[in-house]
């Protein structure tokens, strides 16, 4: 077994490899860029090597820069991680030949199946089922529209190197092909350094299943299950579980049998997913073959109690298989969700900056960095007061639970989701427990088009409907009260003249624009030691019994003896009067007033913020890596006006009216902040 293993790689997955090389009792050396100097995987491992600037082809995709490290630091092996270098079979090749063990499949392999074009010709040979499409590489926008209308739209236009929703596009006519093709291409090249582009019929209502599979090299492969990945935002999975709530036992089974012959024809060594699409009647096709770990790979492990990581590393340094077919078990059921910095609230876009708060769920209960309890696991790269840099990709973590059955999984989830405190960026949370409570969901009736379907229009606050709005306006008081009391305990205070705590208090909850509401609400002590009271709101009774002490986070208690966690937010908005409060995906910012106060409070007038509708704004931190317009340009709503390109993804900026540009406020290559001005049309 190795002594000491280099992991090129960063964030959760880095952290992840760490954890299980600890286990093992084997040391570990981490790589960071400028960007990552204070990262969490740095502080993790045994060793850490600076390997350049913030840029990813500047620092974690120079396979020179990962090897000298290894020789640097004495490791024996590689863990690639997913992304970066993870399926580059030169760099594999050449860890292999610099005698360093590569921690993954062989290079042959990875060359036979990480190429999209080649592994799906492959697959044909092996006898696995097959999209049809065109499977070798288009090289002009003109050739992809052709072949687009040969095979009929919808297409899928895919990056033969691609991953991770980078290089993907489907296309349903002629102009979507063309726009398709070139930015599929442009972001193939940053990417992956490998800007080959093919084409495949676009099954529609589809299903994205994947079989994970593992091989030796002494040439035994299984296959640990399924996972269901359908809940798909632009091709980018959100929530991912196991076992799926669709396909049957008859269909799994084939399904694993297609993935480990494809994996035995190409001799693969070490953890692997073969993805399908599955139509709806359960007939399914070879969609790819990842030749890495995935980053959904804690749901099989949990339904299956094997460790990944730790088998991976096994078979690396020539071990067999510990199990075979027949060991595989499939105990109860998990789900993942990705937790990512963007705004669901402005179009996911990505969020960056400072982590001021950041509290897992649970995070008090937790025995150690490597136990987790009660079903709830969260596999994460970033710590408190860390930075979300925009130069990768936009997850800060991964959450998952471990149910007895898929409803248990649901309710441990949303509970989970409720407790998971991030402050100082925006995050997906609310989306994810708008998903999670959608009935078409909770039934299992879904496939990878339902974001689009449900959320076409984007996501809005009033898209997370609460099943008792009520309750955060209690809440509101309850916690004000508690304040209050705690306030009035001052010591000093004249006898006879104390502060009194009334009972009455308004809720104003408050709204855009100035819309505010107002709901009265009537506090009682029930047990002013355990801290419960009866709130009344609405004409009904909440009685509200929490530890939670003042500055908390978050507070967890009972409300008319059901459990609940909500999350607490002093101050929101600049505004030190308001509470923020989070539940179940739902947020009400309120304030807390006497009958009075809140009397006076509604003569105040609202003071509207400044029109900022002549100008383009930036929405979100980023890149300004073009600008398509000059002063004087007369411009048409719907034309192309900048791209941002943010966390490894491009974002095209249009015109949302005619106009005639005025100034262009920021250069190209220039960084930008949130709602920095970019360009200003005349009046």
């Amino acid at each position: 077994m190795f002594d000491k293993i280099l992991i090129a790689n960063r964030g959760e997955i880095a952290c992840r490899v760490i954890k299980t090389a600890r286990k093992m009792g084997i040391k570990t050396v981490a790589v960071y860029s400028d960007a990552d100097r204070d990262a969490r995987h740095v502080d993790l491992a045994d060793e850490a090597v600076f390997i350049g600037p913030a840029p990813s082809r500047e620092s974690y995709l120079v396979a020179d820069k990962i090897i000298a490290a290894c020789k640097q630091t004495g490791a024996q092996a590689v863990h690639p991680g997913y992304g970066f270098l993870s399926e580059n079979e030169a760099f594999a090749k050449r860890v292999e030949e610099e005698g360093i063990v590569f921690i993954g499949p062989k290079h042959y392999s990875i060359a036979a199946m990480g190429d999209k074009i080649a592994s799906k010709k492959l697959a044909n040979e092996a006898k696995v089922n097959t999209i049809p499409g065109y499977n070798d590489a288009i090289e002009t926008a003109e050739q992809a529209v052709s072949i687009a209308k040969d095979i009929g739209y919808p297409v899928m236009i895919k990056a033969s190197a691609g991953g991770g929703g980078k290089g993907l596009r489907v296309a349903f006519n002629d102009k979507e092909a063309l726009e398709g093709f070139t930015s599929c291409r442009n972001e193939a090249r940053n990417s992956f350094g490998d800007d080959r582009v093919f084409i495949e019929k676009f099954v529609e209502e589809p299903r994205h299943i994947e079989i994970q599979v593992l091989g030796d090299s002494h040439g035994n492969v299984i296959y640990l299950n399924e996972r269901e990945c359908s809940i798909q935002r632009r091709h980018q999975k959100v929530i991912e579980e196991a076992p799926s709530p669709f396909i049957s036992e008859a269909t799994r089974k084939a399904m694993g049998e297609q993935a480990v012959a494809l994996a035995k024809a190409v001799k693969y060594q070490s953890a692997g997913t073969v993805e399908f699409v599955v139509g709806k009647d359960q007939s399914f096709y070879f969609l790819e073959m990842n030749t890495r770990l995935q980053v959904e790979h804690p749901v099989t492990e949990c339904i299956t109690g094997v460790d990944l990581v730790e088998l991976m590393i096994r078979v690396a340094a020539g071990e067999k298989l510990p199990l075979k077919q027949a060991d595989v078990k499939r105990n109860g059921w998990a789900i993942e969700c990705r937790i990512n910095a963007e705004d669901p609230f402005r179009n996911f876009l990505p969020s960056t900056g400072r982590l001021v708060r950041f509290q897992a769920p649970k995070e008090s209960m937790w025995a150690s960095d490597t136990e987790h309890l009660q079903g709830v696991r969260v596999d994460t790269g970033v710590q408190e007061g860390g930075e979300i840099p925009m130069f990768y990709d936009s997850m800060i973590a991964k959450l998952i639970v471990h149910g007895t059955d898929r409803n248990d999984a649901i309710a441990k989830m949303r509970e989970a989701l409720n407790g998971f405190v991030i402050r100082g960026i925006s995050s997906n949370i609310p989306f994810q427990a708008a998903l999670l409570a959608h009935p078409k969901f909770v039934a299992g009736d879904f496939n990878t088009g339902f974001i689009a379907e449900n959320y076409g229009q984007g996501f809005r606050a009033e898209d997370v409907q609460h099943e008792d709005p009520d309750f955060l306006v209690a809440l509101a008081a309850y916690m004000h009260r508690r304040a209050v009391v705690r306030s009035a305990g001052i010591t000093g205070q004249l006898r006879g003249h104390e502060y009194k705590v009334g009972s009455d208090f308004v809720v104003v909850r408050l709204g855009e624009g100035g819309a505010n509401t107002r709901l009265p609400a009537k506090l009682r002590d029930i047990d002013a030691r355990s801290g419960t009271s009866a709130v009344e709101v609405a004409g009904k009774t909440y009685e509200i019994a929490s530890n939670w002490h003042l500055g908390g986070a978050r507070i967890r208690g009972t409300v008319n003896g059901k459990a609940f966690t909500a999350l607490v937010e002093r101050g929101p908005g600049k505004n030190p009067l308001a509470v923020g409060i989070s539940h179940n995906g739902t947020r009400i910012d309120a304030m807390v007033l006497t009958p009075r106060h809140a009397e006076l409070h509604a003569l105040m007038p609202y003071k509207a913020p400044p029109d900022m509708s002549r100008f383009l704004l930036s929405p979100m931190p980023g890149l300004l890596v073009d600008v398509a317009v000059q002063p004087g340009q007369k411009v048409q709503a719907g034309e192309r006006i900048a791209v941002i390109e943010a966390m490894k993804m491009e974002n095209v900026l249009f015109a949302s009216a005619d106009g005639v540009v005025g100034k262009v406020l920021a250069n190209k290559g220039e960084s930008l902040a949130v709602d920095q001005p970019i360009v200003e049309f005349e009046k």
